[in-house]
């Protein structure tokens, strides 16, 4: 029998569990309410931040391209539609500065469960390697969009400003996160790939 764990890269939730429709749709609903529920764990000090990234990293690592992007989009649109599933119990209307910070969820878990599924997260330099990439896309998701509302005369002086407040203050307590993440969902899949040999 494979092994079938995050080493081998192709193994997700989508993989072991989401053999039907309706169990890919309980899974992305299932993904959803996680994420929801951590975006409300506000931690760090002095810049409080909360574990939606901790989340979306997991999703993308355990759930593979697919999946993750049915997940995030969900729990997106369920903001769109006014229910109160980002920080602070907040929907997306009105769109405020960190509305880019929730689209580049959606390109962060889909680049991560992307490189997921073909193996490329083999170990753990694998999923750091791709869990980086995703961070990248998704700061530069949410640098994109505050850089609109710095007031500043000039593009770069925008983007700069928005560098500095958006990610600076965030690098370390998110790299401690995408480690915690990484850790977590090898050890879920382990976990759930011994319940599926059962």
């Amino acid at each position: 029998m494979a092994n079938l764990t995050l080493n081998q890269g192709a193994q997700t939730l989508d993989t072991m569990l989401g053999s039907t429709l309706a169990r890919k749709a309980a899974i992305a609903v299932g993904g959803s309410l996680f994420l929801a529920a951590l975006s409300q764990i506000a931690i760090g000090w002095p810049v409080p931040t909360t574990l939606q990234t901790l989340a979306v990293i997991l999703i993308g690592l355990t759930c593979g391209f697919r999946l993750a992007m049915a997940t995030v989009g969900l729990y997106l649109i369920e903001g769109a539609l006014g229910l109160p599933v980002f920080a602070q119990f907040k929907s997306l209307m009105p769109l405020g500065p960190s509305a880019g910070y929730l689209v580049g969820f959606f390109f962060q878990a889909a680049i991560i469960g992307y490189l997921v599924d073909r193996g490329f997260a083999r170990g753990f330099i694998g999923a750091a390697i791709a869990v980086v990439i995703g961070e990248v896309v998704m700061f530069s998701c949410g640098v994109a969009w505050l850089s609109t509302f710095m007031g500043q005369p000039t593009l770069v002086e925008n983007l700069s400003a928005a560098f500095t407040v958006g990610v600076v203050p965030f690098i370390a307590i998110d790299l401690v996160k995408a480690a915690l993440a990484i850790v977590i969902a090898r050890g879920a899949l382990s976990g759930i790939a011994h319940l599926v040999r059962g």
